[in-house]
């Protein structure tokens, strides 16, 4: 896969200018956007640091920032569910005694 080296974005490996910014392409990057599940994974560990990557990466590696950035939003999404569960259950265990 070849990537514009001014807006992050695929292009054929043959184009000499960008379609989608205008830039002409003189040396185009060759940037390797995997996708691969470990960064949904280090997104879902450490919610924070897969935001960061997404919001880094947006341009640049769009599915793997992608899965950084699902894997830190499904962590969050288990977080507050946790505490929402935490407090319903805590309220209905006060209201038995």
């Amino acid at each position: 896969m070849k990537y514009c080296g001014n807006c992050g974005k695929e292009i054929d490996n043959a184009a000499v200018i960008c379609p989608h910014c205008g830039m002409a392409q003189g040396k185009v990057q060759d940037v390797t956007d995997s996708g691969s599940i470990g960064w949904a994974v280090l997104g879902c560990c450490i919610p924070l640091v897969g935001l960061i990557l997404f919001l880094v990466w947006k341009d640049q590696k769009p599915d793997t920032a992608k899965k950084a950035g699902i894997g830190a939003l499904i962590s969050v999404v288990v977080i507050v569910l946790f505490y929402v569960l935490l407090f319903v259950f805590g309220m209905a265990a006060s209201f038995m005694v």
